[in-house]
């Protein structure tokens, strides 16, 4: 007789390292802990989790997220991508340190071409710790990316009971495990045991129907884009030395609504003169930069709802699509 088929969805969890991989020799040192710890055996840290779905995994890298780059960006993109397109899996999960998990999961949010769950994970206590938050984050995870309630929302972010979405969650803390907080745009939903609740929704492009999606299917390079971040008395030549680096744009978190100080305006100039686009966002964390008259002024391009290092991922996909400033200023509107 042949085996009777499983009734369990079935969750690929991925890999990358971070926190919630590492342990220090002491279960009250919460700070200069190093990864150690492989997927499998993360995972099997995890009471109950193997009753929730069918596991496979996958270890891209086991590194700190602050030192992710491109090739393992795109890497790990591919990789979320063919899981996502076998049939026999239902969700992803993603593990990944906290420092820079907002930046891969927007860019996964931009770039997957999937209606199905894929949920970010980390933590903010090494596994070695007392009270680690790791372990019931990543059973939430797996529990959100069994949810049919979670198909078609995106790439979604679970860490302390809540589901956001990538494109509003932000690093809100350096050390608390409430330190992932969305913006005023609020959570999508809670999750607490095997209890999924979605209370609203994104209607921003995402995924399926992003103009990015499949973009990291080859290797190639992304345009450089850097970040620059105005303040009293700001320099003009930290412009000067990134228009002379080659950068082919410049993303400023600005001040308040995205108001340019006299040098960032004179930066502004010295990107428009070399042909190195300047998109304004704002070093506050909360808050709508919209296009305005300084941006007709100053060949400046508005952020939206986008905090710096978001705005440079999207901007890095547009770059790489098209040079039209027209095209790129809409695309921040609706993504």
């Amino acid at each position: 007789m042949s085996p009777t088929p499983s009734t369990q969805p079935r969750v690929a969890i991925v890999a990358t390292g971070g926190t919630i991989a590492s342990t220090a020799p002491d279960s009250a040192q919460l700070s200069d802990y190093r990864v150690s710890t492989g997927v499998q055996a993360l995972a099997s840290a995890v009471p109950g989790l193997t009753e929730l779905a069918e596991l496979e995994f996958e270890q891209v890298c086991n590194i700190e997220s602050h030192e992710i780059d491109d090739p393992i960006l795109f890497q790990l993109t591919r990789s979320v991508q063919a899981l996502c397109d076998r049939a026999d899996i239902d969700g992803v999960v993603i593990t990944h340190g906290t420092d820079t998990l907002e930046e891969t999961a927007y860019f996964l949010h931009l770039t997957l071409d999937t209606e199905k769950p894929v949920v970010l994970v980390g933590a903010m206590r090494p596994g070695s710790a007392l009270s680690a938050d790791g372990p019931l984050n990543l059973y939430h995870a797996v529990m959100v990316a069994c949810a049919p309630e979670s198909k078609g929302k995106g790439v979604l972010v679970v860490m302390n009971d809540r589901i956001a979405s990538a494109r509003h969650v932000t690093k809100g803390h350096a050390n608390g495990v409430d330190a992932f907080v969305p913006t005023e745009f609020g959570y999508l939903g809670l999750v607490f045991g095997r209890w999924v609740q979605y209370l609203t929704q994104s209607t921003l492009k995402h995924t399926a129907n992003s103009e990015f999606r499949r973009m990291c299917q080859k290797d190639a390079l992304l345009p450089p884009v850097d970040v620059i971040y105005d303040h009293q008395a700001a320099g003009v030549h930290i412009y000067r030395a990134s228009v002379d680096s080659g950068v082919r744009a410049i993303i400023l978190a600005a001040t308040g609504q995205g108001s340019l100080s006299p040098q960032a305006q004179e930066g502004a100039a010295l990107a428009r003169q070399a042909g190195v686009l300047m998109v304004r966002s704002t070093r506050v964390w909360q808050g709508v930069v919209r296009a305005s008259e300084a941006d007709a002024k100053c060949g400046t391009l508005a952020a939206y709802s986008l905090n710096p290092a978001k705005a440079r991922v999207l901007l890095r996909l547009a770059l790489a699509k098209t040079p039209e400033p027209e095209t790129i200023q809409a695309w921040f509107a609706s993504y």
